[in-house]
């Protein structure tokens, strides 16, 4: 299935005194890239998280946030003397150091990490349970949002494909009208070299024409390709990378066919398809 790889979900849940907020957020990257922010309190838990993220994600660039406040039964906050203490006492021995006395206030001491402590404890094996809860209920939304941001990417791409065949199949069309054209112009350089003999000249005009033959086998490829690209849209799994390697074999083709065209209409054929594999390649850069 086509899953876009931008996408965001919001959830939160009740686990004793606490309310637990889960964010996730992702945007398109070429590989998967998790990160993971949580507050200190909550970090025993950051591996079971970025497991089941990557179980379940395959590419985009992840942001996982994930936030607690404490309901009106709290317990206090209590104030950790020792590290209060120790504080004061390496700042007395920076102040010997210092050519000005190092001020602060009372405030800036309680800013400092582990002076303010929260007198609650947790259990951890509930906690544990209930933020996978969370991230578990949070990352269905999330997939869904994938799945149907996806599906609007799959219409687009297919819908260019069709456009794709639709010139592939003019191109074929046009092309016995192109061989006449080539065949003329070949036999008035045969008839200018029958006037003036240059058997150089001629068989450079003869490579020529084999070139400009060739042109077949381009629209071929490119059919070949397109149907690659609708039997990858069409597949469960992620489908991504290939596809933006198809874009790139489809490129090559379309760019061969415009060096090889040989009248106006072959290079404009030519030059609709190239807007149209860009536009594909716009969008596939956007799926898992």
């Amino acid at each position: 299935m086509i899953k876009s790889m931008t996408a965001y979900a919001n959830n939160e849940i009740e686990s004793g005194a606490m309310t637990i907020n889960c964010e996730l957020r992702s945007v398109n990257y070429r590989y998967c890239d998790i990160t993971v922010k949580l507050p200190e309190r909550l970090r025993f838990i950051e591996a079971p998280i970025r497991a089941l993220l990557t179980e379940k994600i395959s590419r985009g660039k992840i942001e996982c946030n994930l936030s607690y406040k404490l309901g009106k039964d709290r317990s206090g906050l209590f104030i950790n003397f020792e590290a209060v203490n120790n504080l004061l006492a390496a700042s007395q021995q920076i102040e010997q150091l210092m050519a000005k006395p190092l001020a602060f206030s009372a405030l800036d001491v309680l800013a400092f990490p582990g002076v303010q402590q929260e007198e609650a404890t947790i259990n951890k094996d509930e906690l544990h349970t209930a933020i996978m809860q969370l991230l578990e209920q949070t990352l269905a939304e999330f997939i869904v949002v994938r799945e149907r941001e996806g599906a609007q990417l799959r219409l687009l791409v297919e819908d260019r494909c069709v456009k794709m065949q639709n010139f592939t199949l003019a191109a074929a069309k046009r092309l016995p009208q192109v061989l006449v054209l080539i065949r003329s112009r070949l036999k008035d350089k045969i008839t200018e070299l029958v006037a003036q003999p240059d058997f150089d000249r001629l068989e450079q005009e003869l490579v020529m024409l084999t070139q400009k033959l060739d042109i077949a086998e381009e629209l071929d490829r490119l059919q070949t390709h397109i149907a690659e690209v609708q039997r990858v849209l069409a597949q469960p799994e992620p489908a991504g990378r290939r596809l933006d390697f198809l874009m790139q074999e489809l490129n090559r083709e379309a760019n061969t066919l415009g060096s090889k065209s040989a009248d106006k209409e072959m290079t404009q054929i030519a030059i609709e398809l190239k807007v149209l594999i860009e536009q594909m390649r716009e969008q596939i850069q956007n799926i898992e």
